[in-house]
């Protein structure tokens, strides 16, 4: 399969905030028309990751423009495959070990957890990870996690456990159901904007290396 883009595109909305300027650059040698844009982002736009600093009480300095870029460039990832329904409920620590047979060893963790299902396509927070789940992955000793379902409508605290134990999330993730290997290597892209603990980003998987 090789390279699988995970990103989710920004809404119509999201979109319609980018304004265009044609700047013409005129010399004796040549002339042509720079196309230049001016636009508004969300960081909850599209495909994001958030850094434990996105909860302040889990702030751990770490901002878009200072964390290594070693920790989101082909990174080995492990992939977990469920088939929930929408309203399925709590996904425990039982169930994403059986599915993968066994502890997770990589730095980071991809859970498909709606098969061929998108985020948009289920009832809002009806599936989600139960605090077994987290101490799961916790125990795993991940520090990336992508994944198609997070919180309950409850909202019990998946993202502070998360966070508190330096675990950064890549939220709105797509196309999770056409990774097909059991490890894959994860890369996230975003920008180094000062500041920022929450950014839109661009989520890759590659396969290649074990072909």
């Amino acid at each position: 399969m090789g390279i699988i883009d995970l990103t989710c595109s920004f809404s119509s909305e999201a979109a319609g905030k980018i304004r265009l300027r044609e700047v013409p650059l005129r010399s004796a040698q040549t002339a042509y028309t720079g196309m230049v844009y001016d636009f508004e982002v969300n960081s909850m736009d599209g495909s994001y990751i958030d850094l434990p600093g996105h909860i302040r009480e889990t702030d751990n300095g770490e901002r878009a423009d200072n964390v290594p870029a070693e920790n989101f460039y082909r990174v080995p990832c492990s992939v977990i495959r469920l088939e929930r329904k929408s309203g399925s409920g709590a996904v425990s620590g039982a169930e994403l070990e059986q599915a993968f047979g066994g502890k997770v060893d990589t730095p980071a963790l991809l859970v498909n957890a709606l098969g061929t299902l998108e985020p948009y396509e289920i009832e809002q927070r009806s599936v989600w990870f139960d605090f077994s789940a987290l101490d799961w992955m916790i125990s795993c000793g991940i520090r990336l996690l992508v994944s198609d379902i997070y919180e309950s409508q409850a909202l019990e605290g998946v993202f502070l456990k998360l966070f508190r134990a330096g675990i950064s999330t890549v939220c709105e993730p797509r196309n999770l159901s056409k990774v097909k290997s059991k490890v894959v290597e994860l890369t996230v892209l975003f920008p180094k904007i000062p500041a920022l603990t929450q950014i839109p980003c661009r989520v890759i998987a590659d396969d290649s290396f074990q072909k």
